[in-house]
Protein backbone atom coordinates (compact mmCIF):
# COMPACT_ATOMS: atom_id res chain seq x y z
CA UNK A 1 0.00 0.00 0.00
CA UNK A 2 1.19 3.57 -0.98
CA UNK A 3 2.59 6.14 1.92
CA UNK A 4 2.42 9.67 1.84
CA UNK A 5 3.69 11.43 4.45
CA UNK A 6 3.32 14.97 5.05
CA UNK A 7 6.52 16.78 5.10
CA UNK A 8 6.36 20.09 3.84
CA UNK A 9 5.29 22.15 7.28
CA UNK A 10 7.64 25.51 8.46
CA UNK A 11 8.23 23.42 11.90
CA UNK A 12 8.05 26.86 13.30
CA UNK A 13 7.88 25.62 17.34
CA UNK A 14 11.05 23.67 16.62
CA UNK A 15 12.69 27.07 15.33
CA UNK A 16 16.14 26.41 16.51
CA UNK A 17 16.33 23.31 14.21
CA UNK A 18 13.78 24.09 11.36
CA UNK A 19 15.51 27.92 10.82
CA UNK A 20 18.05 25.44 8.30
CA UNK A 21 16.15 22.05 7.92
CA UNK A 22 12.40 20.88 7.10
CA UNK A 23 10.98 19.21 10.22
CA UNK A 24 10.85 15.86 9.48
CA UNK A 25 14.94 16.50 9.28
CA UNK A 26 15.43 17.22 12.53
CA UNK A 27 17.67 14.68 13.74
CA UNK A 28 17.10 11.98 16.88
CA UNK A 29 19.95 9.92 17.80
CA UNK A 30 21.85 11.31 14.94
CA UNK A 31 19.64 10.10 12.49
CA UNK A 32 16.48 12.32 10.67
CA UNK A 33 13.08 11.33 12.90
CA UNK A 34 11.62 10.83 8.72
CA UNK A 35 13.78 7.70 8.59
CA UNK A 36 12.50 6.11 11.29
CA UNK A 37 8.56 6.70 10.46
CA UNK A 38 9.25 5.08 7.44
CA UNK A 39 10.81 2.06 9.13
CA UNK A 40 7.67 1.68 11.12
CA UNK A 41 5.53 1.25 7.89
CA UNK A 42 8.55 -0.55 6.64
CA UNK A 43 8.44 -3.11 8.86
CA UNK A 44 4.82 -4.24 8.04
CA UNK A 45 5.60 -4.56 4.18
CA UNK A 46 4.81 -0.95 3.02
CA UNK A 47 7.85 0.48 1.15
CA UNK A 48 5.98 2.80 -1.56
CA UNK A 49 6.53 6.31 -0.05
CA UNK A 50 5.58 9.76 -1.64
CA UNK A 51 6.92 12.57 0.66
CA UNK A 52 5.08 15.92 0.57
CA UNK A 53 7.74 18.36 0.52
CA UNK A 54 7.71 22.03 1.01
CA UNK A 55 9.90 23.67 3.10
CA UNK A 56 13.44 23.15 2.37
CA UNK A 57 12.35 20.01 0.87
CA UNK A 58 15.65 19.86 -1.42
CA UNK A 59 17.45 19.50 2.07
CA UNK A 60 15.33 16.03 1.89
CA UNK A 61 16.08 14.82 -1.15
CA UNK A 62 19.61 15.29 -0.74
CA UNK A 63 19.79 13.39 2.38
CA UNK A 64 18.14 10.69 0.36
CA UNK A 65 20.50 11.05 -2.28
CA UNK A 66 23.75 11.19 -0.53
CA UNK A 67 23.14 8.94 2.01
CA UNK A 68 21.81 6.15 -0.50
CA UNK A 69 19.13 4.79 1.87
CA UNK A 70 16.27 3.81 -0.18
CA UNK A 71 19.21 1.36 -1.92
CA UNK A 72 20.01 0.14 1.65
CA UNK A 73 16.16 -0.39 2.79
CA UNK A 74 14.47 -1.62 -0.73
CA UNK A 75 12.66 1.47 -0.19
CA UNK A 76 10.68 3.39 -3.46
CA UNK A 77 11.16 7.06 -2.55
CA UNK A 78 9.11 9.65 -4.22
CA UNK A 79 9.54 13.18 -3.60
CA UNK A 80 6.76 15.69 -4.99
CA UNK A 81 7.20 18.88 -4.32
CA UNK A 82 3.53 20.20 -2.91
CA UNK A 83 4.46 23.99 -2.59
CA UNK A 84 5.87 26.02 0.71
CA UNK A 85 2.60 27.31 1.65
CA UNK A 86 0.01 24.60 1.02
CA UNK A 87 -2.09 23.43 3.73
CA UNK A 88 -2.04 19.93 5.23
CA UNK A 89 -5.20 18.81 3.34
CA UNK A 90 -3.71 20.86 -0.52
CA UNK A 91 -0.89 18.88 0.16
CA UNK A 92 -2.97 15.37 0.09
CA UNK A 93 -4.81 16.60 -2.98
CA UNK A 94 -1.78 16.94 -5.05
CA UNK A 95 -0.78 13.86 -4.40
CA UNK A 96 -3.95 12.75 -6.09
CA UNK A 97 -2.60 11.68 -9.37
CA UNK A 98 0.33 9.61 -7.88
CA UNK A 99 -2.62 7.82 -5.76
CA UNK A 100 -5.25 6.88 -7.77
CA UNK A 101 -8.61 5.41 -6.72
CA UNK A 102 -6.28 3.43 -4.14
CA UNK A 103 -6.63 3.15 -0.91
CA UNK A 104 -3.66 4.38 1.02
CA UNK A 105 -1.26 5.14 3.91
CA UNK A 106 -0.87 8.90 5.64
CA UNK A 107 0.89 10.71 8.22
CA UNK A 108 2.94 13.00 9.64
CA UNK A 109 6.88 13.54 8.87
CA UNK A 110 6.78 14.05 13.13
CA UNK A 111 5.14 11.26 15.00
CA UNK A 112 6.82 7.69 16.50
CA UNK A 113 4.37 5.07 17.21
CA UNK A 114 4.80 1.50 18.25
CA UNK A 115 1.41 0.84 16.42
CA UNK A 116 0.67 -2.01 13.99
CA UNK A 117 -0.08 -0.84 10.16
CA UNK A 118 -1.63 -4.33 9.00
CA UNK A 119 -3.94 -4.62 11.64
CA UNK A 120 -5.01 -0.68 11.33
CA UNK A 121 -5.38 -1.39 7.70
CA UNK A 122 -7.38 -4.64 8.84
CA UNK A 123 -9.72 -2.26 10.71
CA UNK A 124 -9.64 0.29 8.10
CA UNK A 125 -11.41 -2.85 6.15
CA UNK A 126 -13.94 -3.70 8.61
CA UNK A 127 -15.54 -0.19 9.72
CA UNK A 128 -15.95 0.41 5.61
CA UNK A 129 -15.17 4.21 6.38
CA UNK A 130 -13.51 6.83 3.99
CA UNK A 131 -10.84 7.40 7.01
CA UNK A 132 -9.41 5.80 9.70
CA UNK A 133 -6.96 8.17 12.31
CA UNK A 134 -5.16 6.05 14.72
CA UNK A 135 -6.40 7.13 18.05
CA UNK A 136 -4.20 8.14 21.20
CA UNK A 137 -4.01 9.44 24.49
CA UNK A 138 -1.47 12.51 24.60
CA UNK A 139 -0.96 15.76 26.29
CA UNK A 140 -3.85 17.85 26.59
CA UNK A 141 -2.53 20.22 24.60
CA UNK A 142 -4.06 18.46 21.40
CA UNK A 143 -6.61 17.97 19.74
CA UNK A 144 -9.25 15.90 21.07
CA UNK A 145 -11.40 13.09 19.54
CA UNK A 146 -14.79 11.81 20.56
CA UNK A 147 -15.60 7.98 19.78
CA UNK A 148 -18.82 6.22 20.18
CA UNK A 149 -19.08 2.37 21.44
CA UNK A 150 -18.74 1.48 17.44
CA UNK A 151 -15.08 2.85 17.27
CA UNK A 152 -16.54 5.93 14.86
CA UNK A 153 -15.51 9.62 15.44
CA UNK A 154 -18.76 11.76 16.50
CA UNK A 155 -16.69 15.07 17.54
CA UNK A 156 -13.25 16.69 16.77
CA UNK A 157 -11.85 19.46 18.52
CA UNK A 158 -8.81 20.69 17.51
CA UNK A 159 -5.89 21.61 20.10
CA UNK A 160 -8.01 22.40 23.01
CA UNK A 161 -6.68 22.10 27.30
CA UNK A 162 -9.37 19.42 27.81
CA UNK A 163 -9.54 16.67 30.12
CA UNK A 164 -8.30 12.96 29.54
CA UNK A 165 -9.04 12.43 25.74
CA UNK A 166 -8.32 10.72 22.77
CA UNK A 167 -6.23 12.86 19.85
CA UNK A 168 -5.50 12.18 16.16
CA UNK A 169 -2.22 10.21 16.59
CA UNK A 170 -1.30 10.70 13.06
CA UNK A 171 -0.88 7.28 11.19
CA UNK A 172 -4.20 6.71 9.21
CA UNK A 173 -5.29 5.34 6.47
CA UNK A 174 -7.66 6.75 3.75
CA UNK A 175 -9.86 5.63 0.90
CA UNK A 176 -9.06 7.93 -2.70
CA UNK A 177 -12.85 9.64 -1.80
CA UNK A 178 -11.24 11.96 0.55
CA UNK A 179 -9.93 13.69 -2.60
CA UNK A 180 -13.14 14.90 -3.04
CA UNK A 181 -13.39 16.60 0.00
CA UNK A 182 -10.25 18.81 -0.19
CA UNK A 183 -10.93 21.78 -2.30
CA UNK A 184 -7.33 23.13 -2.80
CA UNK A 185 -4.01 24.17 -1.51
CA UNK A 186 -5.34 25.81 1.56
CA UNK A 187 -7.98 23.21 2.97
CA UNK A 188 -6.20 22.43 6.65
CA UNK A 189 -6.73 18.42 6.57
CA UNK A 190 -7.38 18.57 10.60
CA UNK A 191 -9.92 20.75 10.26
CA UNK A 192 -11.73 21.20 7.06
CA UNK A 193 -12.04 17.71 6.09
CA UNK A 194 -11.63 15.41 9.19
CA UNK A 195 -14.70 17.84 10.43
CA UNK A 196 -16.81 16.70 7.14
CA UNK A 197 -16.12 13.30 7.82
CA UNK A 198 -17.13 13.65 10.75
CA UNK A 199 -20.12 15.49 9.74
CA UNK A 200 -20.97 12.36 7.38
CA UNK A 201 -20.73 9.61 9.77
CA UNK A 202 -17.51 8.61 7.65
CA UNK A 203 -14.43 8.36 9.99
CA UNK A 204 -13.47 5.46 12.33
CA UNK A 205 -10.61 5.48 15.02
CA UNK A 206 -8.61 2.80 16.05
CA UNK A 207 -7.38 2.80 19.55
CA UNK A 208 -3.73 2.09 19.78
CA UNK A 209 -3.22 1.95 23.78
CA UNK A 210 0.98 1.34 23.02
CA UNK A 211 3.82 3.80 22.27
CA UNK A 212 3.08 7.31 21.21
CA UNK A 213 4.94 10.75 21.24
CA UNK A 214 5.29 13.85 18.31
CA UNK A 215 7.91 16.32 17.79
CA UNK A 216 6.30 19.25 18.97
CA UNK A 217 9.00 21.13 20.74
CA UNK A 218 12.43 20.85 22.03
CA UNK A 219 11.85 18.64 24.85
CA UNK A 220 10.01 16.16 22.48
CA UNK A 221 13.15 16.15 20.85
CA UNK A 222 15.42 15.67 23.72
CA UNK A 223 13.10 12.95 25.15
CA UNK A 224 13.66 11.07 22.01
CA UNK A 225 17.37 11.49 22.12
CA UNK A 226 17.71 9.73 25.80
CA UNK A 227 15.23 7.41 24.73
CA UNK A 228 18.05 6.52 22.05
CA UNK A 229 20.94 7.15 24.42
CA UNK A 230 19.55 4.34 26.77
CA UNK A 231 18.86 2.19 23.61
CA UNK A 232 15.39 2.27 24.98
CA UNK A 233 13.42 3.29 21.43
CA UNK A 234 9.82 2.33 21.99
CA UNK A 235 8.26 2.97 18.81
CA UNK A 236 10.05 -0.16 17.82
CA UNK A 237 9.22 -2.63 20.16
CA UNK A 238 5.87 -4.76 19.70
Amino acid sequence: MKVIILAGGFGTRLSEYTDNIPKPMVPIGGRPIIEYIMETFSKFGHENFFIALGYKGKVMVDHFKNTNIQEKKNWNINFVDTGSNTMTGGRVKRMKKYIGNETFLLTYGDGLANIDINKLIDFHKEKQKSLTISAVRPPARFGALQIDEKNNVVNFREKNQLDESWINGGYMVANAKIFDLIDGDQTVLEKNVLEKLVENSDIAAYKHEGFWQCMDHKLDKDRFDEMIKRKKMPWLED
